[in-house]
């Protein structure tokens, strides 16, 4: 009985597509929407304050999927030159529970969660959006513009923000070489939040947070999505929402169990009823959408089936014995 061992390269080189993470996202939504995966909430560890570990279990019958991602956040590594974001995920044989593949987790983690912004867009944003509002330049703004560009081709400019002004200008550089798009260098959330069609915010998360995005930064007709949470979004912009979304109901009780959320109201619904049409999406151009993913496990095992079929035909990583 071997495993197969897949380092971040060895991930990056299996040349999984953000298309292809995008149609595995949207597809097991719609099976989380019919009732046929099994994900109970994420449990965590909480070692310094705003840092956690997850584990993150799930199983998705029709793709065969089955596993767990054992992941990180710990804010304080930025000042010691390390990733924000680390981890392990585990394949196992949903036949017989053997191990199939440990594998790092990072690029999983930053391509479903663009991936998942990119999903609840297609339903919740205005298919005409050309402008992109991006705070917070690290890998998940990245992700997240490059899976965005893919749902709306029509994206024409990136307004982008963050607390160190040579991450926004390599941001842009990179966004208007890889994607041609018009981008603008921002000074400040509000200018970047200002006219946006689509906003994305990605600092990281905090469980007490002290939020300043307004209400008034933001057009009618606008969508947002809080990747961090409610560390950057005041309340009242939940509140102003017609419609708000979240990727998982369950889970996002149980954070809000846990302390997070205390000012927010409740969702409207989830993405797996979004999807398969119990919930309604947008409406008309005039209404301010909201989703707010807390990551899901599912997310990242389809993913990870992905890159396990594309390690195995180009035979990359290692095998060992278990």
């Amino acid at each position: 009985m071997n495993l197969l061992y897949l380092s971040r390269s060895d991930v990056e080189a299996a040349d999984v597509s953000m298309s292809e993470v995008i149609r595995a996202v949207e597809a097991v939504f719609v099976e989380k929407g019919n009732h046929r995966v099994e994900m109970p909430p994420k449990p965590g560890i909480h070692p310094l304050q705003d840092a956690f570990i997850h584990a993150m279990p799930a199983f998705i019958p029709n793709m065969g999927a089955a596993g767990l991602k054992w992941v990180s956040g710990f804010p304080q590594n930025l000042l010691r030159s390390l990733p924000y974001i680390s981890g392990l995920l585990i394949l196992n044989d949903a036949q017989t529970g053997i191990p199939l593949a440990v594998m790092d987790c990072t690029w999983i983690t930053a391509m479903r969660t663009g991936a998942a912004t990119a999903v609840a867009a297609k339903y919740l944003a205005r298919s005409e959006s050309r402008t992109l509002a991006i705070c917070g330049c690290g890998v998940q703004g990245r992700s997240n513009l490059e899976s965005l560009k893919i749902v709306f081709p029509k994206l024409a400019r990136v307004q982008a923000y963050d607390v160190s002004p040579a991450t926004v200008d390599v941001f842009c550089r990179d966004a208007a070489r890889r994607w041609s798009l018009d981008a603008v260098a921002c000074t400040s959330p509000r200018e970047a939040c200002r006219e946006a069609d689509i906003i994305v915010t990605a600092i990281p998360i905090s469980k007490h947070p002290t939020p300043v995005i307004e209400r008034e930064w933001l057009r009618d007709g606008a969508f947002l999505s809080p990747v961090d949470l409610d560390s950057y979004v005041k309340p009242e912009v939940f509140a102003a929402a017609a419609k708000y979304y979240t990727d998982d109901l369950e889970q996002q009780q149980y954070f809000k169990k846990i302390g997070y959320f205390a000012n927010l109201r409740e969702p409207d619904g989830d993405l797996g009823e979004l999807l398969c049409g119990r919930k309604s999406g947008r409406e008309n151009g005039n209404e301010l959408t909201v989703v707010m993913n807390v990551g899901l496990a599912i997310e990242d095992i389809a993913t990870a089936m992905v890159v396990y079929q594309h390690a195995k035909a180009k035979r990359l990583g290692v095998s060992l014995p278990l």
